[in-house]
């Protein structure tokens, strides 16, 4: 997708893209990041439900953030969908979403799962979690400060610091054992670390399958959907050979990644667009997060897919994830004085 810089091109390459009737009744404009064809059920179930039409215009995170500030009061977005708590909040401090007002959100999402002031709210997670090879680690950390243990030297695998997860992830370790505790951790991973920083979740696990690494880091829906189906270089025979924990259950929880959206600040279709958040907070939505893409509900008491519940049970951090988002330039800034790449 084009990415332009003047707030004229991008209202009129929103409205092309959009269609004519962007500001019809019937319809709810939404800007996504979240890249899942299996998310086409969602939109699917909801039109037949509701009857409204969901116009879409994907693209990364950040791009559609920036893309809605230059839009401003022109901006055709009903409704950003965005991965990690850091985006949300940044979307919230860049003024593109809006409070909303809903008893059906206010009662289905836990609190430390939503904004303080409802302007965004979670609707899938992802524990963040350690898989390590079985044929070659005996003793695994148990939670994530043990990471960087001597013990583990040259031994771990991780994603480069310029990727949200890995960021989120300090966040959460500056808001639970405070700044100078966060700074050791990530000295000591660095110090840990079996090569340089590199790829997505997927490579991570991927190399404790290769050997270059015999302890990572992963969000549990990437195991867990090579449990459902095949994925490219995590074959079934070697994927036995990989164990995993659920980091921290005698401390804070295994930390949780997010994924959510907000109204747009400017929406046209208000009204639509509240519907739109509270479908993806009914059952049925949050069953299809998890059998769709192996995610965890946001709500609590849904039911889990096989390929997630053969994960296990655990306890989640249930830290408030706009505290932790709020830590983002903290931990940007450890990382980069630790040399974490």
């Amino acid at each position: 997708m084009p990415f332009f810089t003047k707030t004229s091109l991008l209202a009129l390459a929103a409205t092309t893209a959009l269609g004519t009737v962007a500001f019809a009744d019937g319809e709810v404009n939404l800007y996504s990041s979240r890249h899942y064809d299996t998310d086409e059920r969602l939109y699917s179930d909801f039109t037949e439900a509701t009857g409204i039409t969901v116009n879409r215009i994907e693209g990364k995170g950040d791009e559609l953030i920036a893309r809605m500030e230059a839009e401003g009061a022109n901006s055709p977005a009903d409704i950003l969908l965005t991965v990690d708590t850091s985006r949300l909040e940044r979307a919230k401090e860049a003024g593109v979403l809006q409070p909303v007002e809903s008893d059906v959100l206010a009662a289905r999402i836990p609190e430390s799962l939503k904004d303080k002031d409802n302007e965004w709210f979670g609707f899938s997670q992802r524990a963040r979690i350690i898989f390590y090879d079985k044929t070659d680690v005996e003793n695994p950390p148990l939670d994530y400060l043990s990471l960087a243990d001597p013990q583990y030297k040259g031994m771990v695998c991780h994603r480069s610091s310029t990727n949200v997860y890995a960021q989120t992830l300090l966040s959460s370790i500056i808001e639970n054992h405070g700044e100078e505790k966060a700074r050791e951790w990530a000295q000591g991973m660095v110090d840990n670390f079996a090569r340089e920083p590199q790829g997505g979740d997927t490579d991570q696990l991927r190399g404790l399958v290769s050997g270059e690494c015999d302890i990572s880091i992963a969000n549990t829906y990437y195991f867990a959907r090579s449990i459902r189906k095949d994925v490219d270089g995590l074959p079934a025979d070697a994927r036995e050979n990989i164990g995993w924990v659920f980091p921290a259950q005698n401390a804070e929880g295994a930390h949780m990644n997010l994924s959510g959206g907000g109204v747009a600040a400017n929406a046209p279709n208000k009204e639509n667009a509240v519907k739109f958040l509270e479908y993806l907070a009914s059952d049925q939505a949050q069953k299809y997060f998890s059998g769709g893409n192996d995610e965890y509900p946001a709500v609590p008491g849904v039911g889990l897919s096989d390929s997630v519940a053969q994960l296990g049970l655990f306890r989640p951090d249930d830290v408030d994830l706009s505290d932790v988002a709020k830590n983002v330039p903290t931990a940007q800034k450890i990382f980069n004085e630790v040399g974490w790449k």
